[in-house]
């Protein structure tokens, strides 16, 4: 019976109740690898900021993409405990990958930022997305595996450790964030200029103060 209940997890994971976004990355696994390579693109081509702006579109591009399916995810309701687990790692897949677009669209709205520091910022958010990819991945493995070499105990004990696992680093990229964004605060307390930088990224937005 658990492991049916698991299994409901997988559903929901590869988007079969009824969430079939008509876009090119269906699968959260890819579209979280998509962010990633497009984020490398970033690191090995850009040399200024004008590049990391122009290279930056493509994230956002396979951000547009697939933020359809996390919105159709969250509007999924009455699920079974566990299944509800999975719905939520995957929710915070979809939140650091949020994280990362919109809050690096605004840094590169920022000047106290150089073109060097800007693909080191998108470095990180590339790493911290490529982990809680490979996390998910293994969160669909053993999900869809048909072999009975798991007991159902252990099935559900994996399932809660990728979900703290996934956030964990939903919560490393939320303090990311906000470390970068306190250090392009401080530079503008000396140059007096601080209110354009709470501007740009709102004073009373708790999601970076």
């Amino acid at each position: 019976m658990r492991i049916k209940l698991i299994t409901t997890g997988l559903f929901v994971f590869l988007g079969l109740l009824s969430l079939k976004a008509q876009f090119v990355v269906t699968d959260p696994i890819n579209l979280a690898q998509s962010i990633v390579n497009s984020a490398n693109e970033i690191i090995q081509t850009s040399s200024t900021v004008s590049n990391v702006i122009k290279n930056f579109q493509e994230v956002k591009k396979v951000y547009d993409q697939g933020r359809e399916y996390y919105d159709k995810l969250k509007a999924v309701n009455d699920l079974v405990k566990d299944a509800r687990k999975v719905q939520q790692t995957l929710l915070m897949i979809g939140e650091i990958s949020d994280m990362y677009v919109n809050s690096f669209e605004l840094m590169l709205q920022d000047e106290n930022y150089s073109a060097a520091e800007l693909e080191a910022i998108a470095f990180g958010y590339a790493k911290l997305l490529e982990e809680g990819a490979a996390t998910l991945k293994e969160l669909k493995d053993v999900i869809s595996a048909t072999e009975l070499s798991m007991t159902d105990k252990e099935r559900i004990d994996l399932v809660d450790r990728c979900y703290n696992s996934v956030k964990h680093f939903r919560n490393l990229t939320r303090y990311y964030t906000n470390k970068n964004i306190s250090i392009s605060l401080i530079r503008s307390e000396q140059k007096g200029n601080t209110a354009r930088i709470l501007a740009l990224y709102g004073t009373a937005n708790d999601r970076y103060w």
